[in-house]
């Protein structure tokens, strides 16, 4: 999807001009994939902006940060330039304060309407700076950048469902890569497995753990449904532990439905009443098909599910009003 630009972005404490938002050819994360990153969503809602749990996001990206020794004590950075997570939250919200009437123009074009809302995508990362080149990032500065733009379902035709293959590409595991944290260059993993299955032509990929198990897709968190049991991979599979995953779960439970992580093969999923997958960028998108495996349009508890996420993300149900972070 093309991005719709916007005015400002927050690059290490200060804004700069969209266009001006650049780094050096030489920096390491350009070369090594040495940065972490999260993906978050502000939603419109009746009393203003609202993005949806915003320091459990940010909580994650310092324990991602953690693991590539990019923190000092509590703070994500070095003894040059250092934030903590209530920094960078109000960092996030302050773009978003900044870009206001970029994104409400933004809105209107992505939408195709003249309503006036303030809704975006959020992609705070850090990362190895110039400094050296060569595989040992320690000597490296530690940068950092939030941007924000209006961004639409990530996965089209996700009312009806999407057609979903899996890929002949393994998902990393704890003793290749720790699975459970967004480093930009993990992702190489799941853009393989993206490229593959869109020249084969579906919608999204799934991706099998070392052990033959389910695991995820590039980028989402897998749920089916059988006999009204609601099923999804546990840590073990190698999964990222979703913030929507987690949210989810939750909801779920609070409906009364019965939510088991649970290892999953390939059979279970061809035999699924329903699957979809959950994600900040797939929000919740039901699956219709697995490779040629009919699964049918969205079932009733899909339905509910992703009804009630949209509730909540919008602000209207009370009971789950903590989990949104006014701007």
């Amino acid at each position: 999807m093309p991005i719709i630009t916007t005015d400002k972005i927050w690059m290490n404490g200060e804004f700069v001009n969209w266009d001006d938002a650049k780094c050096h050819v030489l920096t390491h994360a350009l070369h090594y994939g040495s940065g972490v990153f999260e993906g978050i969503r502000c939603y419109h809602t009746k009393d203003g902006p609202a993005v949806f749990r915003l320091k459990e996001h940010m909580r994650r990206l310092y324990n991602s940060a953690k693991i590539y020794f990019m923190t000092t004590d509590d703070r994500l950075g070095d003894e040059t330039r250092s934030y903590g997570v209530d920094e960078l939250c109000d960092a996030a919200k302050e773009t978003i304060r900044e870009n206001r009437d970029s994104l409400i123009a933004g809105n209107k074009t992505l939408n195709g309407n003249n309503e006036e809302k303030i809704e975006c995508y959020i992609r705070p990362i850090v990362y190895r700076g110039y400094g050296e080149i060569g595989l040992n990032p320690l000597n490296s500065c530690i940068d950092f950048a939030i941007a924000v733009w209006p961004w639409g379902a990530y996965l089209s035709g996700g009312d009806d469902g999407i057609r979903v293959k899996t890929s002949s590409f393994e998902r990393i595991n704890s003793n290749v890569l720790p699975p459970n944290v967004k480093a930009t260059g993990q992702y190489i993993n799941s853009i393989l497995a993206c490229i593959e299955i869109k020249k084969s032509g579906y919608q999204e990929a799934l991706l099998l753990d070392n052990r033959g198990f389910i695991s995820e897709g590039p980028g989402e968190n897998l749920f089916i449904i059988k006999d009204g049991k609601i099923l999804t991979p546990p840590e073990h599979a190698s999964i990222l532990k979703g913030i929507t995953r987690d949210s989810v779960m939750i909801i779920a439970k609070d409906l009364g439905y019965d939510v088991k992580e649970t290892d999953i093969d390939r059979g279970m999923i061809y035999l699924a009443d329903e699957a979809f997958f959950t994600g900040t960028a797939a929000e919740v998108t039901p699956i219709r098909e697995i490779d040629n495996y009919q699964i049918g349009k969205p079932g009733p508890i899909t339905k509910e599910i992703h009804g009630r996420f949209f509730d909540i993300i919008r602000g209207k149900v009370p009971k789950y009003m903590e989990w949104l972070d006014f701007v």
